[in-house]
């Protein structure tokens, strides 16, 4: 296996570009190397580069194993195909010894020559033999055409532009600027979509002409032609298998997650983990801490008690044996570094967790080159409330439509009850009540704040085709569904991977592993969620390996002090400053920005994601836009 959370950039140029194009060898490597140097946080440790007529491929690796060998782009034996590759492939080995039989010739031990003997003998098909994570990109120069794909669930990035005969593709979007055909746009009718989700729910970005290959997609590219093609789509795969008990369950999960921790340990260099105060970071840990005694663990608070969870994790590390080293991050630090996570992201992104989860990956980074995190479990096996919810509204649809749409209406005329908001939203359709697609702001509020009238539609419209992929599963299936194809791969996975490799840090997975998927669908709903309980098999099986109480504590997700601070006149300052600057004045209504920090200030409303969205999405225009 090679290096392999690297970074990776490269061009196609088409027969008739617009534009400056570079035109001689040295001046595509040039070019190349200038885009690659925009990434080299990803891989600070080598660098190296393909040119010939039509296409630049640019590598950037950070070592972790075969540290002497795996240098990329790869080309196979006869210099027909050559290779970018960024990521993990766990399988690599018995795919090695197949092709081999097949007569295949390798140069290294590397994955990454798997996946190009692999193509040569599979095509497209090798994607359903993968087990990892990956974004690669193989250009055949005898079809003259590029081949590339995502991992099933997008851990690893990818991002594309094309226009006017130039085809730009990498790992980071900022890559992009420094190729001199590249058009910097702002993709603004994009904006209302933004303040509702907190990102673009579909393959757009923030600029235009960018787009984002989705998870488990594969596409090619002849010059001229781009094709896009779905290989894997977990809706085809949810079969809940009755036959079970629960403690069968549990079992399964036990053994499976002890196969896929043992998997993604493998590395020539030392390997921590990231611990929270939860179930799946505490599980990750007491896994690894079964093969390697001396495991380090890395936690993340605040000088504001209230707000940390290191005392839970420092206690969860001594109670297991294994060593935490800890980081608190001050209201300074998290101000300070906010404009450069913008950066970081590529696009805007508002969850106040990325910044601490800054300062953790930053601090490992110091000790280790890679670390296991707990990402995943709560979108593979009934983590979120609402998940809780969709199962009582799966309940509550029982009752004929007609009966719920009366009983909805009557509550909208009487004053506030408890459960008034349950039956008004019981009558509407699973997508409709979709609380992701009105997150930070309502379709009404964003029109209130917005500048222009962009004519957006609807926010839940982007929800509904996910929502009828589905249509025939339970209610609670379809949210976590729903989830793994926007919130899972628009938020979490998008500042995991963003935050650790700005500090030059692999991340890996395990709960993201496509066996622990494939035994996730056939779990029944009840066993993920049900009653007031999330993660029931998962919370199980973890019981078996670590304290009850860690097992079975309430998700906290990961809080902030940033609604206190934003009450504070230093921080309310400067959020003020850049609501009442030029940026501001070109999307925003000015006015009404202002009023929801004044309000939230003086604590009339609590406002933090409303201002925080606004606020982020300025420093990032400015990053883009203004500095770069």
């Amino acid at each position: 296996m090679c290096a392999l959370m690297c970074g990776f950039a490269g061009f196609f140029t088409g027969s008739t570009p617009s534009g400056y194009q570079p035109d001689t060898d040295a001046q595509r490597r040039q070019v190349i190397k200038a885009m690659a140097d925009r990434i080299i946080h990803r891989g600070p440790d080598q660098e190296d580069y393909y040119v010939d007529s039509q296409v630049a491929l640019g590598f950037r690796r950070l070592s972790i194993i075969d540290l002497e060998g795996g240098s990329q782009p790869i080309l196979n034996e006869d210099g027909s195909k050559v290779l970018v590759f960024n990521g993990e492939i766990y399988n690599y080995q018995a795919l090695r010894e197949e092709l081999l039989q097949k007569g295949h010739q390798f140069k290294t031990h590397t994955d990454s020559e798997v996946l190009l003997h692999g193509y040569e003998e599979y095509g497209a098909d090798l994607l359903q033999r993968l087990r990892g994570m990956y974004a690669f990109v193989i250009w055949d120069k005898t079809a003259g055409r590029l081949f590339g794909a995502r991992d099933i669930f997008g851990i690893k990035p990818f991002y594309y532009y094309q226009r006017d005969g130039l085809f730009l593709f990498g790992s980071e979007i900022k890559s992009f600027l420094s190729h001199p055909g590249f058009v910097k746009e702002l993709n603004e009718e994009r904006l209302p979509e933004y303040l509702c989700y907190e990102y673009i729910p579909n393959r757009e970005t923030m600029f235009r002409n960018v787009y984002k290959l989705l998870n488990g997609e594969y596409f090619e590219f002849d010059g001229s032609q781009l094709s896009i093609h779905k290989y894997y789509d977990v809706a085809d795969r949810f079969r809940a298998d009755e036959s079970k008990t629960l403690e069968q369950w549990e079992q399964a999960i036990t053994d499976e997650f002890t196969e896929s921790v043992r998997m993604h340990k493998i590395s020539d260099v030392e390997v921590g983990c990231f611990l929270s105060s939860g179930v799946d970071s505490s599980y990750v840990v007491k896994e690894v801490s079964k093969v390697a005694k001396d495991v380090k663990t890395f936690s993340v608070g605040y000088a504001e008690e209230q707000y940390s969870e290191l005392p839970y994790a420092q206690d969860f590390s001594r109670v297991i044996g294994v060593e935490n080293i800890s980081n608190l991050v001050s209201a300074d630090q998290f101000f300070d570094m906010a404009g450069k996570i913008q950066y970081f992201m590529d696009e805007p992104l508002p969850n106040p967790s990325e910044i601490p989860l800054f300062f953790l990956a930053q601090n490992a980074a110091r000790y280790v080159k890679v670390v296991l995190s707990g990402e995943g479990a709560d979108e593979l096996f009934g983590g979120y409330p609402m998940y809780l919810e969709g199962g009582h509204f799966q309940q509550y649809s029982r009752i004929p439509l007609p009966l719920r749409k009366a009983a909805a209406a009557i509550a909208r005329r009487l004053p506030d009850f408890k459960g008034k908001r349950f039956i008004i939203r019981g009558a509407m359709r699973p997508y409709e009540r979709f609380m992701r697609a009105n997150y930070v702001y309502s379709r009404e509020e964003r029109n209130h704040y917005l500048k222009k009238d962009y004519q957006p539609k609807d926010p839940v419209l982007y929800a509904k085709p996910y929502f009828d992929r589905v249509a025939g599963l339970d209610e609670p299936t379809q949210l976590q569904y729903v989830d793994m194809q926007t919130w899972m791969l628009y938020d979490i996975l998008q500042k995991a991977d963003r935050m650790s490799m700005a500090n030059s840090l692999e991340l890996r997975v395990p709960f993201l592993d496509k066996k622990m998927l494939e035994l996730a669908v056939t779990i029944p709903a009840r066993y993920r969620a049900h009653g007031e309980v999330t993660k029931v098999a998962l919370r199980g099986a973890a019981i078996r390996q670590i304290p009850e109480r860690t097992a079975n504590k309430k998700k906290l997700g990961f809080p902030s002090p940033l609604s206190d601070w934003l009450m504070q006149d230093k921080y309310y300052q400067m959020v003020k400053t850049a609501f009442s600057g030029d940026i501001a004045a070109r999307f925003f209504h000015q006015d009404a920005i202002l009023q929801l920090l004044e309000d939230h200030k003086a604590g009339r409303a609590h406002n933090m994601k409303k201002i925080w969205s606004v606020y982020s999405f300025i420093l990032w225009y400015e990053q883009f836009f203004v500095l770069n």
